[in-house]
């Protein structure tokens, strides 16, 4: 795998502090990966492989400091009580409520939804969406297909559905992406964004690119924020 014009092992980025010799980090987005349990090692490969800063996210006041969270697939039960436990659930809601932007595949998905059909409490309800978990079956049928996405082009996407959870109802502000057997598997609600599958266990970035356009535009967006309110300030000393 080529990152950045290197040649990197696999484990090469792993570090919170990876930046590939001579390139500019101080631009760079950074988005962190919630490292409580799951895939987020892999999330972090195919960001790095788009030119992003990242980071293991595992304290809960590192959130703020992000332009943009992604919360991994692996055991969504597990990684809900993490969340409670450690403090998480008020600060990814602040930072979403901030236009911070979300990116959640599989486990992710349930921990956005505003509603978990099986009854259990929601998680961050940031997504007006009702997921059922392990929808298409136990493990023995996980499964691969080639999805429709018109958002990411006319080429089919390699999908990986691992227990992987579906969309039961999405709300009116929920555009559904993807949809395999009736139900959804991608959606986008504003800047959050979910997937029922794993593209970071496939060679195929277009998801994340996906999910980096919001955070692109939110790091615009604080960048002529904090541009405005410098020029108010120097304004005022001035006067």
């Amino acid at each position: 795998m080529t990152c950045f014009g290197l040649q990197h092992r696999r484990d090469a980025i792993l570090s919170p502090e990876f930046a590939a010799p001579g390139r500019n980090v101080a631009d760079a987005p950074r988005v962190g990966v919630l490292a409580l349990q799951g895939d987020f090692r892999e999330h972090r490969i195919m960001l790095e492989r788009l030119g992003v800063v990242t980071s293991e996210v595992r304290r809960a006041d590192a959130v703020a400091e992000l332009d943009g969270l992604v919360i991994p697939g692996g055991e969504s039960t597990t990684i809900g009580k993490l969340m409670l436990a450690y403090g998480f659930v008020d600060p990814i809601r602040a930072f979403a409520a901030a236009g911070g932007p979300v990116y959640g595949s599989c486990a992710g998905l349930i921990a956005l939804a505003q509603t978990i059909a099986e009854g259990d409490p929601p998680q961050l309800s940031l997504m007006d969406i009702v997921a059922r978990r392990n929808a298409f079956g136990r493990q023995i049928r996980s499964f691969e297909a080639d999805l429709a996405i018109p958002a990411l082009g006319d080429r089919p996407l390699r999908a990986i559905f691992i227990r992987a959870p579906w969309i039961e109802h999405a709300g009116s502000q929920v555009e559904i992406l993807a949809s395999v057997e009736g139900h959804g598997v991608a959606a986008r609600q504003g800047r959050i964004l979910v997937t029922a599958f794993h593209p970071e266990l496939t060679d195929d970035t277009r998801v994340h690119a996906l999910f980096l356009d919001s955070v692109r535009e939110f790091c615009r967006e604080r960048s002529m924020s904090a541009s405005v309110e410098s020029a108010s300030v120097n304004e005022e000393v001035v006067s």
